[in-house]
């Protein structure tokens, strides 16, 4: 689960981390009035989950409240196009407006779980401020790295450490830097992150240390054990149709392909992208509809999928285990009859009740629907028709 920057800052705020005064706002008079109350210069941040704000002009200097007022209004009526977000970009909600400070270094913390050693690790960089993998990529050297045990967490002599590395150990600064490690540390093992991110953590002309971004992803896992971070979800940010999905027990991912993937399995719908991509086709969406499929699951996720109109084409690809052929040839049967099917629907059915399923399907007579032999045969079919 994400949440916003502004919900991250105030976690990393509670728990010791160094960071510039800010405010909340949903509408330029707000931010306005923000700007009189922080003073300065401030810059003014879009609110959303996607990243490439500042390229897309939803990152703003600000020098007087006038033009804080003028900035929050211009992101606040457009959506922010970005490569993250597709063309279609996203509406912007909320604000942060922060007091802007006079940067002399960037630096990077982040804070993820290493599955091959099975434990926390903490990574710094003296390259702050861009795409971590950019870095990664072209310097793995510049990124040290500081393995927790599980129990004992960060402890002092790493933070030293740390703080070494990114040249933040002098007495005046080490201070601030050591709250920003602690305070990070603090926030992923205590809410059971999944993501911890500073990015980038800065050194002012003044001399102190300041977390100037942050973003925090969570385990969905465990976020029963953690009522005060669910409560922190904004649904308005997820696409509608991963939250219907979600509503049903499916697991939906839109994508920007056209034909449609019903699928048991994430293993399984992974090799059915797979193969519709090496047919020359496209996937439009990941869709698992699980192991204990109902019925009416079944037909909610033809309903979602087909109401996509960039769907020319669906593949559905079942290999019955717990969820039995049979119930979902009944589920088919059902879609076509309630949802109709307006695009071509290849269906390719192995495992448990497998022949029941096939003489149901023959039966029925669907329009638009046809049977497959094997996988490579239902993603050639589905390719040449789309």
């Amino acid at each position: 689960m994400k949440i916003h920057e502004y919900q991250s800052r105030q976690l990393l705020a509670e728990a010791g981390v160094p960071v510039p005064p800010a405010e909340v706002v949903d509408s330029a008079a707000a931010a306005g009035e923000a700007h009189r109350r922080i003073g300065g210069r401030v810059v003014v941040k879009a609110q959303v989950f996607a990243g490439g704000r500042g390229k897309a002009g939803f990152v703003k200097l600000c020098d007087n409240p006038q033009e804080t007022q003028a900035a929050a209004a211009f992101m606040l009526a457009n959506r922010m196009v970005s490569p993250q977000t597709g063309p279609a970009g996203v509406a912007v909600g909320r604000l942060l407006v922060a007091r802007a400070v006079d940067v002399v270094a960037e630096f990077y913390l982040g804070m993820v779980i290493d599955r091959v050693r099975r434990c926390p690790v903490v990574m710094v960089s003296r390259e702050g401020g861009v795409e971590i993998e950019e870095v990664a990529a072209r310097r793995p050297e510049a990124i040290i790295k500081e393995w927790l045990h599980p129990l004992l967490g960060l402890q002092p002599f790493q933070v030293r450490r740390l703080a070494a590395a990114l040249g933040l150990n002098a007495p005046d600064r080490f201070r601030d830097c050591a709250a920003a490690l602690t305070g990070l540390a603090d926030v992923f093992l205590r809410h059971e992150a999944s993501l911890a991110e500073i990015n980038p953590l800065v050194l002012t002309a003044d001399g102190r240390v300041l977390a100037l971004d942050a973003k925090l992803n969570f385990d969905d896992n465990a976020l029963f054990r953690h009522p005060e971070i669910l409560a922190l979800h904004d649904e308005s940010e997820e696409n509608p149709d991963e939250r219907r999905a979600r509503a049903a027990g499916l697991s939906y991912i839109a994508l920007d392909g056209n034909i449609g993937c019903v699928v048991n399995g994430a293993g399984l719908a992974m090799a059915t992208m797979d193969l519709i991509k090496l047919h020359g086709g496209r996937p439009a969406n990941f869709l698992d509809v699980g192991g204990s499929v109902t019925a009416e699951g079944a037909v909610e996720a033809f309903r979602i999928i087909l109401a996509d109109p960039k769907v020319r084409g669906v593949l559905v690809n079942i290999f019955g285990g717990i969820a039995k052929c049979d119930l979902i040839a009944e589920a088919l049967i059902a879609a076509a009859r309630e949802v109709g099917f307006s695009v071509p629907v290849v269906v390719r059915l192995e495992g448990t009740n497998v022949q029941r399923a096939r003489r149901l399907l023959e039966e029925a007579r669907v329009p638009g629907l046809l049977t497959a032999t094997d996988l490579t045969d239902a993603a050639s079919k589905v390719c040449a028709a789309v």
